[in-house]
């Protein structure tokens, strides 16, 4: 037959996954149908008949037989005379259906053809894409790395579908190969330059708490409702949970039996700290809760300013404010209360200011221990060698050293 041959602009459809049988007909009629108003002037009595299986397609022309020079329109009408040639039998009145050969059509026309249905099948899928994953925006996607660069990384979910991993929605300890498996959550949806682009975004809350919803039935059934999350990524996390269901504990529910349940999302980010806490309307116990594990022994809120000062014995100021301030910080991002932490006064007098011993230890190495909350020597003494080097950034000969200096100041 002398038809079109779509087969080679099937086989390019077949890249389109997301393109169900009826949709690409259609698109494959309206295509068609467009060329052949565009060269009769009217298509409405023409019938196209698409084969995708065979990669073929028909077009055939109904016309009304007329008298020979009655034609008024050679889209709509067929003279008999003309008419008999087909089929001897034809009568005037009667309809006459005829093949279009696309030899009837020029080259430039057939290749303008292959173009536009390439064009509005990458267009149905780019909207298709689109509005797929709009509807996603919150749900983690589990894909494969099909590209590392700098700035960030390139993935593919099961179907094919492109989505990125920027640098800055990476936790800081994240490293990926290609071919390896990813899992994040689906942060935004944006059309760049008529192209949808799926961010998508391990560094956000609502990753956490989509791992939560994966790890634990009861907040997935919604018996425990997560009421805030905090993160500083790859480092800390606090979360606050609550249950109406007085039956249930919402902290130990999270955390699982030994931690069953929480290991698996910790790992999952990276050996990121995750503080689980009950949460309560209460502001005070709200705000000792947050800054756990540090043990508080008074507080007081100013409710007009948000503002909480924190008194605590020297021993606990350090585990309040955590290394490099995360705990204090997540702390306050938590509860909405800007903490100020305040160390209790020692009965003992003779506790000497660090900075006093500037002539024995380096001045970035004293400034290590005050971003944990230990300014004076007695604060550094009573914590452990092995809690000081967990702590801050120092090597454990630096600390030795230092608490052997501390020491002697006392002896």
């Amino acid at each position: 037959m002398e038809h079109i041959n779509l087969v080679e602009t099937f086989s390019e459809f077949k890249e389109f996954k997301n393109i169900d049988r009826e949709t690409m007909m259609r698109i494959l009629e309206d295509i068609f149908r467009h060329m052949l108003t565009k060269k009769y002037g009217s298509a409405d009595n023409f019938d196209i008949i698409v084969n995708i299986d065979k990669g073929d397609l028909e077009i055939w022309r109904n016309r009304v037989i007329v008298e020979d020079g009655a034609v008024e329109d050679g889209n709509l009408q067929i003279a008999y005379s003309e008419a008999v040639k087909i089929e001897p039998d034809f009568e005037i009145g009667e309809d006459v259906s005829e093949e279009i050969k696309m030899l009837d059509f020029g080259r430039r026309e057939i290749l303008s053809i292959r173009q536009n249905l390439v064009s509005k099948i990458q267009e149905y899928e780019k909207d298709n894409v689109y509005r797929k994953y709009k509807e996603r925006i919150g749900e983690i996607i589990t894909g494969e790395v099909y590209q590392v660069w700098k700035k960030e990384i390139l993935v593919l979910d099961d179907e094919g579908i492109e989505l990125i991993l920027p640098k800055s929605e990476q936790i800081p300890t994240d490293f990926y190969r290609k071919g390896d498996t990813i899992r994040a959550v689906v942060s935004k949806v944006e059309m760049r330059n008529n192209t949808p682009a799926i961010i998508l975004s391990r560094t956000s809350s609502a990753f956490l708490e989509r791992l939560f919803e994966a790890e634990v039935p009861e907040v997935f059934d919604g018996l425990i409702t997560i009421k805030n999350i905090v993160r500083v990524p790859g480092e800390r996390a606090k979360i606050a949970v609550e249950s109406y269901d007085d039956r249930i504990d919402p902290v130990g529910a999270c955390v699982g039996m030994k931690g069953s349940r929480i290991h698996g999302i910790v790992r999952e980010l990276k050996n990121e700290n995750i503080d689980v806490i009950n949460f309560t309307a209460n502001s005070s116990l709200y705000i000792s809760r947050a800054l756990s594990p540090a043990k508080i022994s008074s507080i007081n809120i100013v409710e007009a300013e948000k503002k909480a000062e924190v008194y605590l014995r020297p021993d606990q100021v350090s585990l309040a404010i955590g290394k490099g301030g995360f705990n204090i910080k997540l702390a306050g991002k938590l509860t909405g209360y800007e903490i100020d932490v305040y160390r209790e006064a020692d009965v003992d007098s003779e506790d000497v200011d660090l900075n006093e011993f500037v002539d024995e230890i380096e001045d970035w190495i004293i400034d290590e221990f005050k971003a944990i909350g230990c300014d004076t020597a007695k604060s550094v003494l009573n914590l452990t060698i092995e809690d000081l080097v967990q702590r801050t950034d120092l090597e454990e000969e630096t600390v030795k050293e230092v608490i052997k200096i501390l020491k002697e100041e006392f002896e």
